[in-house]
């Protein structure tokens, strides 16, 4: 609650009379709001942030020998010299992967000596893939490379992928 005086200044949040008044009753200073912004600005930002997937990144610096595996999505900038599994993972057009990559989308701008295995795959015109590629949904730039085998096989089990035994051959006896 703030009393008026006779000056027709108002009078400053953070600033105290020095002498006392006549005219008035002193009152305590008001609570600082400070403390209240940083909360509401929390609130108002916590659920942007809890709704966008967090990227975990490997920098061009990096040089990783071993598994590589994230609930989430990974940006590979660097090199990794083992398999990669995430949910989107991206590989950079200067990144070197030597193994697996799995993930629900794998996109390829960069180099990868082992196999893609993801539901949906993109080769950009800068990929160099050296492996088999096993998908559901595949789109492949102009100028990508590829030496090995791409197979629309995500998903199915290996008992389906096995090769059927011919039932008409028949032993001669």
């Amino acid at each position: 609650m703030t009393m008026f005086t006779r000056n027709d200044k108002s009078p400053e949040p953070n600033t105290r009379a020095t002498a006392p008044s006549t005219d008035h009753i002193e009152t305590p200073p008001p609570a600082p709001v400070e403390p209240r912004r940083p909360q509401a600005l929390a609130q108002t930002i916590s659920p942007i942030a809890a709704n966008t997937p967090s990227v975990s990144v490997i920098s061009r610096a990096l040089k990783i020998t071993g598994q590589l595996e994230s609930t989430e999505n990974i940006q590979i900038d660097g090199e990794i010299d083992g398999d990669v599994r995430g949910m989107t993972v991206k590989v950079g057009s200067n990144a070197k992967v030597k193994g697996a990559v799995y993930g629900e989308e794998v996109e390829l701008s960069g180099t990868v000596d082992g196999k893609i295995e993801a539901k949906k795959v993109v080769l950009t015109s800068t990929a160099r893939m050296s492996g088999d590629v096993i998908h559901q949904d595949i789109t492949i730039q102009s100028g990508a490379y590829i030496s090995g085998h791409c197979r629309p096989e995500f998903g199915k089990s290996d008992a389906k992928i096995a090769p059927a035994k011919p039932k008409d051959s028949i032993p001669a006896g």
